[in-house]
C-alpha cells in the first residue's frame, strides 16, 4: 500500500523528501482516524456492557458523573492506538517518538485520575441521596481519597517526564520534605485531622458542637477534609479548621440526643430562716396533697415509732430537738420527688434527684436533677420553665421562703416597720 502511494506522489512531480512527508502526513491522519473510530467504538461498547450490570445493580445511567466516567474510560482506545502507531513511522531512538510515547503515557495517568475523581462523585452522590448515610463524614474520607489519587498521579507524571522510576524520585525527595512540611503545613494538619474525625467518628452533618475557642456554638452543616462549618443558634457560620476540633476540646451533645434525655440542672434557693419543724396544723393540711398522702402516713408512723422507742413526745423544745419530726425542707423534698416522678415529660429511665447543696450567702441551695423525654431546646426549655414556675407557686405551702436579695421596696418596707 505504502508503494502504491509512493508511485502515485512521485509520478505527480513531487521530491524525494516531499514524498516522505507527504506519507508521513497520510499515516498521521489515519492514526487520528483510527483513534476516533476506536473511542466511538469503546464508548458504544462501554455503554452496553454496563447498561446490562446496572440493570442487574439498580445504578442510575443517567447521572453526570456516570456518564463522565464512560466518557473519559473511552479515551483510553484512541490513546492507546496513538501510542502504539506513531512510534512506528519513527526510528526507536528519535525524539518525537519518545516524546509520543511519554505524552501517551501521562495523558493515560491524567484520563486514570479523572476517572477515579468520577468514581468518588459517584459514591459521594449516593450517599448524599440517602438520609441513614448522612449521618457519617464519609465526605472527609473521600476528600482524603482524590488527595490521594493526586498525589500518587503528579509523582507518576513527573517520573514519566524525567524518565526515572518512582523510587528514585521519592528519595530525590528527601531533601526538600523539610520544605514541603513547612509550606503545606495547614493542609498536612487538616488532612490528618479530617481523617481522625472520621475514623472516630468524632464529628457528623447534624451534631450539635459547642467550641467556645472556635466562636462556635450550633449545629454542623458540613465536614470536609480541612474544614467543619457549623450554623450558629444565630444564624451564623463558623468555620471551624479540623485540626482545631482535634488540638482543642469541644462538646458534642449528639450523645444527648440519642439517648433522647436532655438534663435539667437548676437550683431554687431558700432562706435557710424559713426551715423549721413541721408543726400538727401543717401536717394536717399537707395531707391534703395527693403526692403526699402516701407518704405522710408512712413517715408519721416511722417517727412515732422511733420516738416512741426512745421516750420522746415532743412535749417541749428539747423532746424535738431529741426526737425525730419531719420538717417543712424534707417535706417539701418529698413533694417535689413525687411531683417528677408522675410528670408526664421527665424520663422514666434516667436519674431523678431532688438534693441540697451547700449552703452560701444566697441561702440554701435545694437542686432539682431530672431529664426531659424531649430533646428539642424549645420544647426542653417549655418544661424546664414549667416545672420551676410551679416549684416557686408551691414553696410557699411549705413555710418555705424562695432567697433573694433586698430590693427597694423591701427596704421600705422594713424601715416603715
Amino acid at each position: 500500500m505504502e508503494a502504491v502511494i509512493r508511485n502515485w506522489l512521485t509520478q505527480q512531480g513531487l521530491s524525494a523528501n516531499q514524498t516522505q512527508l507527504a506519507i508521513l502526513g497520510i499515516a498521521v491522519l489515519a492514526i487520528l482516524f483510527s483513534a476516533l473510530v476506536a473511542r466511538f467504538v469503546a464508548l458504544k461498547i462501554l455503554f452496553r456492557i454496563v447498561a446490562h450490570f446496572s440493570r442487574q445493580a439498580e445504578i442510575e445511567l443517567s447521572s453526570p458523573h456516570m456518564k463522565r466516567v464512560f466518557t473519559r474510560l473511552a479515551y483510553v482506545a484512541p490513546v492507546l492506538v496513538v501510542w502504539a502507531l506513531i512510534p512506528k513511522l519513527f526510528p526507536p531512538d528519535h525524539g518525537l517518538a519518545t516524546f509520543t510515547s511519554r505524552s501517551a503515557e501521562i495523558v493515560l495517568v491524567i484520563i486514570g485520575l479523572l476517572v477515579l475523581n468520577s468514581l468518588v462523585a459517584i459514591v459521594d452522590e449516593r450517599y448524599q441521596r440517602h438520609q441513614h448515610f448522612k449521618q457519617y463524614p464519609i465526605t472527609t474520607l473521600l476528600q482524603s481519597a482524590k488527595l490521594v489519587f493526586v498525589i500518587v498521579a503528579g509523582l507518576w507524571t513527573l517520573t514519566i517526564v524525567l524518565g526515572t522510576s518512582p523510587l528514585t524520585l521519592l528519595a530525590g525527595m528527601g531533601a526538600v520534605s523539610a520544605v514541603v512540611l513547612l509550606v503545606f503545613k495547614d493542609a498536612i494538619l487538616g488532612f490528618v485531622a479530617g481523617i481522625q474525625l472520621a475514623a472516630n467518628d468524632m464529628v457528623r452533618p447534624g451534631d450539635w458542637i459547642e467550641m467556645p475557642t472556635g466562636q462556635a456554638n450550633g449545629d454542623v452543616i458540613d465536614v470536609t477534609l480541612t474544614t467543619v462549618k457549623v450554623r450558629n443558634f444565630d444564624n451564623t457560620i463558623s468555620m471551624v479548621p479540623s485540626y482545631q476540633l482535634i488540638s482543642d476540646s469541644f462538646t458534642n451533645w449528639r450523645g444527648m440526643s440519642d439517648s433522647g434525655g436532655r438534663r435539667i440542672k437548676r437550683s431554687i434557693y431558700l432562706d435557710v430562716n424559713s426551715i423549721c419543724f413541721c408543726s400538727p396544723e401543717m401536717i394536717e393540711k399537707l395531707s391534703r396533697i395527693d403526692h403526699l398522702k402516701e407518704y405522710l402516713k408512712n413517715k408519721q408512723a416511722e417517727l412515732e415509732t422511733y420516738n416512741r422507742e426512745h421516750g420522746s413526745n415532743g412535749a417541749d423544745g428539747a423532746e424535738l430537738i431529741n426526737g425525730r419530726w419531719m420538717t417543712n425542707l424534707g417535706t417539701f423534698r418529698a413533694y417535689l420527688i413525687a411531683y417528677l416522678q408522675n410528670h408526664p415529660y421527665l424520663s422514666d429511665g434516667m436519674t431523678l434527684m431532688v438534693r441540697q447543696l451547700p449552703s452560701n450567702e444566697y441561702g440554701l441551695p435545694l437542686e432539682i436533677y431530672v431529664f426531659t423525654n424531649d430533646t428539642e431546646w424549645v420544647h426542653y426549655e417549655a418544661i424546664q420553665s414549667d416545672i420551676f414556675d410551679h416549684i416557686f407557686a408551691v414553696v410557699g405551702e411549705f413555710g418555705l421562703r424562695p432567697f433573694q436579695r433586698p430590693s427597694g421596696p423591701d427596704l421600705v418596707a422594713g424601715l416603715s416597720s
